[in-house]
């Protein structure tokens, strides 16, 4: 008998991290939509993204299943059907472990969907997350400093402006975002993101550029997210690293875990490639 996700902790991990994907690229401007191909689709209470056209392989990914209704085989194909349709060649989808069918290797075998790297999930109550100092000044992003922040969070993650900055701008102003950054004296150097829904509040897209790292940026970035998360009224802080191979360290991973974050599941990319 196929089920769904009963922890709610899971539940709220995986909702908030596919609303505030879907608001990055379903909110992206019109001529952004057009020149990147953006088609955008709701399936199964999850998210499905296509971005045919995205120089980068990351942004098409289906994401947010296993909640409402269970994960089967014929949402599967609902879903790559999707991607078909609009000549997508490549998505990932993340599905949490929990969520996953019993015959979940055979629907991917007969499908050619292959796993891909790992990200470890995180969550921490949001008075656990204390304060943290660094030299750089941190505050919150407003419209006239969008076009920056869009930037660095775009170079800190190696991917090129041409294509998504209108995007990434765009994203900073939806309601659910609350976007921080790290300056020096006058330059924007780091980036990052909380969205709130109601009382769970994600922190993601924190990148520094290179030339300021190891300068405490992301641990005060941490800080100022769970402090808006705080004033929202959220409970739950969660995130999402990528897991390190064996024997090498993340050090977003590192200074997740020493602000108070800690594991909460480690969850594949599922990752599948039209081969015709």
């Amino acid at each position: 008998m196929q089920t769904t996700i009963t922890d709610h902790l899971t539940v709220l991990a995986e909702r908030v991290e596919a609303e505030f994907m879907d608001a990055y690229v379903s909110g992206a401007p019109a001529s952004a939509r057009f020149r990147l191909a953006i088609r955008t689709a709701r399936i199964g209470g999850g998210v499905v993204l296509s971005m045919r056209d995205d120089p980068t392989g990351y942004w098409s990914k289906a994401l947010g299943f296993g909640i409402t209704e269970p994960v089967t085989a014929d949402l599967v194909d609902e879903i790559l059907g999707f991607y078909r349709a609009h000549d997508d060649p490549e998505a990932v989808l993340q599905i949490a472990p929990a969520a996953l069918p019993p015959d979940w290797a055979e629907i991917c075998a007969a499908r050619g969907i292959e796993e891909g790297h790992r990200l470890v999930k995180l969550a921490a109550p949001v008075e656990v997350v204390g304060p943290a100092t660094t030299g750089l000044r941190i505050g919150e992003v407003g419209p006239a400093d969008a076009p920056a922040w869009a930037s660095v969070v775009l170079r800190g993650f190696g991917m090129p402006l041409d294509g998504l900055i209108d995007m990434v701008t765009a994203a900073a102003g939806h309601g659910g975002f609350r976007p921080y950054a790290a300056w020096d004296g006058d330059a924007l150097v780091a980036a990052a993101n909380v969205f709130v829904m109601g009382e769970v509040a994600s922190l993601n897209t924190t990148a520094t550029l290179p030339v300021h790292r190891r300068r405490g940026a992301q641990q005060a970035l941490i800080a100022a997210g769970a402090e808006a998360a705080r004033r929202a009224g959220c409970r739950w802080l969660v995130a999402e690293v990528a897991q390190p191979a064996e024997g090498t360290v993340n050090p977003s991973l590192t200074n997740m875990l020493r602000a108070g974050l800690r594991e909460l599941y480690v969850r594949p990319n599922w990752v599948w490639r039209d081969r015709g």
